[in-house]
């Protein structure tokens, strides 16, 4: 269980938001706010208050993000984006959770215990979703979009992409002190500090050694997280002059080191592949490939779901370079199926929250299945409906960005934003292995959407200029204004 100092933590981050906002530019205060949150704050922990969603890391600081945003930088954030299919998948993702909650008002009964008597105990049901459910659920759809409205208005100019690129770069850097702690050592970070480890300690063991998970959900989540560190380290050694190219570089070569040595086969493939192609490959082409991959994580669950999949000649192939490996992803396949059989019998709209979408002992109600993708469990959980809403905000932000820098000017394309972009297509890669959608996702999602509408809506932020901690700036370049992040 969490200490009090996990519990401390979370009551003391909005405390420390408002530090950030009042002494720091704005972007910048979103930046700390939102990764700091995500690596510092004790995982699972969590305050379970009556009618909304569990206050935990992942909400705190969102809502903590939005609040200095709106009460301390004085900045607006508009919720609805400019493009029209944007702002269809925008609104389904977060009202497809009304048809979920009527559709699921019915009870599931266990028989651990003789249903002679009238009454019907907590502890032998799954309760059936209410009406006073809907308000906590459309709350926390809207909560895990805040990321994404707040970095398309405020993360989408190139300073901005060079901010949060840095960002990564630093806190990797940074992170990687108690992640090769925890390497040597055994992963003990959360259990000194907050009290309790927060996931099986087996799975934090691989290859005779350990992997880092810090105070992250699981050491999967860590590993990519320094996979995106690695791809900003890269892209910022291209984007650098001569004095500084030789320290990014440097920063990557380590980053790198450290991912390998987080023992994640995925996170280490996807390095292995991308680092090179943002390191030497056009802008285009790295948005190109980013949109690619995004699809094929949008698809994947429909070509499962036919059995198009080999997955028996996919775990075959795995079990040539590692048996352990190839056991882990048949396990994984095996619950993909038995979760789809499950989500098949309400395949439009889903079974709602509360473990209603996992497979259960008829008896005692036990769990049985282990949901490890993001898709299955969205797509349990909200049903095609919600799965499809949410997979087309993701890919759909890079869909945009494809279409606009194909029609916008070479020289006129960040630099980093095909960054970005593959760091999303790697985590929309991951999702179908891992629960790796965070906030931190959420905001790269949004700062390429956002950055997208200012090449195709170059007034988009022109009409209200936002307040930058009392600094307004305007940029004119080409015919008219527009507007950028602000100045150091």
């Amino acid at each position: 269980m969490p200490n009090a100092i996990a519990y401390m933590m979370l009551l003391a981050w909005p405390v420390a938001a408002l530090v950030f906002f009042q002494r720091l530019p704005l972007q910048r205060a979103i930046l700390l706010c939102l990764i700091g949150g995500y690596l510092l704050l004790p995982p699972i922990a969590s305050f379970d208050l009556p009618l909304v969603p569990d206050l935990d890391k992942f909400s705190i600081s969102s809502l903590t993000a939005l609040a200095g945003c709106l009460f301390v930088a004085k900045a607006p954030v508009p919720f609805l984006p400019r493009h029209g299919f944007m702002r269809v998948v925008v609104v389904l993702f977060v009202l497809c959770a009304l048809p979920t909650v009527l559709t699921n008002t019915d009870a599931i009964v266990f028989q651990s215990i003789p249903h002679s008597s009238p009454i019907i105990f907590f502890n032998d049901q799954l309760p059936g979703l209410r009406w006073r459910d809907l308000g906590s659920v459309v709350i926390g759809q809207v909560i895990v979009l805040i990321p994404f409205f707040i970095a398309r208005r405020y993360l989408s100019s190139p300073t901005a992409h060079r901010d949060l690129l840095l960002a990564f770069c630093i806190a990797g850097v940074i992170y990687a002190v108690p992640s090769l702690i925890e390497i040597r050592f055994s992963p003990q970070t959360n259990v000194w500090i907050y009290g309790f480890f927060q996931h099986d300690f087996a799975q934090m063991m691989r290859s005779g050694g350990f992997r880092p998970i810090v105070f992250l959900p699981h050491a999967l989540w860590l590993a990519l997280f320094m996979l995106c560190a690695v791809l900003a380290a890269t892209a910022l050694a291209r984007a650098a002059d001569d004095r500084n190219k030789m320290r990014y570089i440097i920063a990557a070569f380590f980053l790198f080191c450290v991912l390998f040595l987080c023992k994640s086969l995925a996170s280490l493939s996807y390095g292995l592949i991308f680092t090179p192609v943002v390191a030497l490959a056009s802008f285009r082409s790295q948005i190109k490939l980013a949109l690619i991959i995004a699809i094929i994580g949008c698809i994947y669950p429909m070509l499962r779901n036919t059995g198009v999949i080999p997955v028996e000649a996919i775990v075959a192939q795995v079990e040539h370079f590692s048996p352990e490996r190839a056991q882990s992803l048949g396990y994984r396949f095996d619950n993909e199926k038995v979760l789809l059989e499950r989500a098949a019998e309400k395949p439009v709209f889903g079974w709602g929250g509360w473990g209603r979408n996992l497979i259960h002992d008829a008896e005692t109600g036990r769990i049985l299945s282990i949901p490890d993708g993001h898709w299955i469990i969205a797509f349990g959980t909200f049903g095609w409906l919600g799965y499809l809403a949410e997979m087309s905000i993701l890919a759909g932000s890079l869909a945009l960005l494809f279409g606009a820098t194909r029609k916008a000017p070479k020289r006129d394309i960040s630099p980093y934003i095909s960054c970005i972009a593959l760091m999303l297509g790697a985590t929309m890669i991951d999702m179908l292995l891992n629960d790796t959608l965070v906030p931190v996702t959420w905001m790269c999602a949004g700062a390429i959407l956002g950055y997208a509408e200012r090449l195709l809506y170059p007034d988009l932020f022109c009409q209200r200029p936002s307040l930058f901690n009392g600094r307004q700036e305007m940029d004119a370049r080409s015919a008219g204004a527009r507007l950028t992040a602000p100045t150091e």
